[in-house]
């Protein structure tokens, strides 16, 4: 469990680092090493569970196991690759005028904040203590959001922090319920350890747990960005950094997915149905549709790919729900790939709005003319994201499909009509950009695009063949949530 503490110390003395260094130091690359040092903790940590297994620490307050243990190190590995975009990302951003030292100085201490509190998120035992990370993370996010200071940031910042807060509140009830229900077994200061109640689920009164997952589902679901709570997500990722975005779309959803899922094992082990399972398809498959259609009514770059990140996240959810050792597998296997995906492209999507100028669709034309590398970037990524194969994103989606027509044959011609919608909604965007004609007076611009490289290498892998260690991680969590046979 010492590797754990690490994973977790490290970003707090990031936090204290950035908070009282020197403006004039050369911060993007001091933070490349905070989160280099803090991916090598994870993969020790990682290390441990695969020879050890589950690790509890003494005090139970913090619990490892094979479904967060991946989740963390692919936070790490995310960390540290937006990092590394991020700093010359940021340094032109100063030079042009849109940061002073002062907001790039809040900018590193806030990135460190969000890392720590993701971290927290995963490592924690506590679902009190997850929940307090989760409002962590949307403090931080929210002051990263504004960190423009534009009246469109500041709008957006603020509708953030409302939408999320009021989010956040159900959580904290349905948090309470749960507490509540533990009080009825035993002592209350092991009451919100999650070991504990799974432990004991079948002691818990099922119909609180059920009214609790409602609150709980509503509350993380917020976050998730699930459909009709999902109004703050493209606005947060089209006003503030993209290295943000990044950050969002590969962590921060992912986290309070995790959260829904470990609640869900909870309920399931009560109750002995499927009904927070129903909840979750039901989320899902509307966010999942919605997010599909909304592709096509896009006119800032930015806010497509959001909107394409609530599209993803609709689908996880909706598979987990299925539930089985099929969905779930699927669903683990698209939180990875979608991830390393989706943070590859804000990547490119950044670079090519400092190409343009602008975050505007139309005005963003002839990348690959311009500069060759982003507007490659951006195609492929873009058919990644769209499930065309052989990238792993189309595996996942294709077990999912799978799965649907196992348990719920009728609910397939629905999933396949929204992969295509969302897949003719992207395309009808990104090819004028990629390959229309280029602006007069448009030049290429800084770019560090080896995270793009290396993400989408990995999305490749995954498509054509998942790591034997890999498959092992999946297998033992698809056990560890559904309780069914791995495959």
């Amino acid at each position: 469990m010492i590797a754990a503490y690490f994973v977790l110390l490290i970003p707090l003395a990031g936090i204290i680092f950035f908070a009282i260094a020197n403006s004039k130091m050369d911060m993007g690359k001091i933070n490349v090493y905070f989160n280099a040092i803090c991916l090598l903790a994870t993969l020790w940590l990682a290390i441990n569970v695969l020879n050890q297994g589950t690790i509890l620490s003494t005090s139970k307050a913090f619990l490892v196991d094979s479904f967060n243990v991946y989740l963390i190190v692919l936070t790490a590995f995310i960390g540290l690759t937006t990092s590394i975009f991020s700093a010359p990302y940021m340094a032109h951003e100063k030079e042009i005028g849109k940061l002073t030292d002062r907001r790039l100085k809040l900018y590193y201490t806030m990135y460190q904040g969000f890392m720590l509190a993701m971290y927290l998120v995963l490592t924690t035992n506590n679902l009190g203590i997850m929940w307090v990370a989760m409002e962590g993370a949307t403090l931080a996010t929210v002051l990263l959001v504004s960190l423009y200071r534009t009246p469109e940031s500041i709008e957006a910042a603020w509708k953030y922090f409302i939408l999320c807060g009021v989010g956040i509140a159900q959580a904290l009830f349905g948090t309470i319920l749960l507490y509540y229900a533990a009080m009825q077994i035993g002592d209350g200061s092991n009451a919100l350890l999650w070991s504990v109640l799974y432990e004991n689920a079948q002691q818990l009164n099922p119909e609180i747990l059920e009214i609790a997952f409602v609150f709980l589902l509503i509350g993380y679901g917020t976050k998730i960005g699930l459909v009709p709570l999902h109004n703050w997500l493209p606005d947060a990722h089209s006003e503030g950094p993209t290295p943000m975005s990044a950050v969002l779309s590969g962590l921060l959803l992912n986290d309070a997915l995790y959260a829904v899922v470990r609640n869900k094992m909870l309920v399931d082990g009560t109750t002995h149905s499927n009904i927070a399972g129903y909840l979750m398809m039901g989320f899902g498959l509307l966010s999942f549709l919605v997010g599909a259609l909304f592709l096509h009514r896009q006119k800032d770059i930015k806010r497509l790919f959001s909107y394409s990140s609530i599209e993803h996240m609709g689908m996880m959810t909706f598979a987990f729900g299925i539930g089985g050792s099929l969905a779930t597998y699927a669903a683990l296997l698209h939180m990875t790939v979608h991830s390393l995906t989706k943070s590859a492209i804000f990547v490119t999507v950044g670079h090519a709005a400092q190409i343009a100028g602008t975050q505007r669709i139309e005005k963003i034309r002839g990348l690959i003319r311009t500069q060759p590398q982003v507007g490659w970037g951006l195609l492929i990524g873009t058919l990644a994201i769209a499930g065309f194969p052989p990238f792993g994103v189309f595996t996942s989606e294709f077990l999912v499909l799978l799965a649907t027509m196992h348990s719920y044959p009728w609910l397939a011609p629905l999933v396949l009509l929204g992969i295509g919608i969302a897949f003719a909604g992207l395309f009808r965007h990104i090819q004028p950009i990629v390959y229309g004609e280029r602006p007069e007076g448009q030049l290429p611009v800084k770019a560090n695009l080896w995270p793009v490289i290396i993400h989408l290498g990995l999305v490749l892998w995954l498509g054509l063949s998942i790591p034997g260690f890999l498959a092992h991680w999946f297998s033992q969590a698809t056990v560890l949530i559904s309780g069914s046979a791995p495959l």
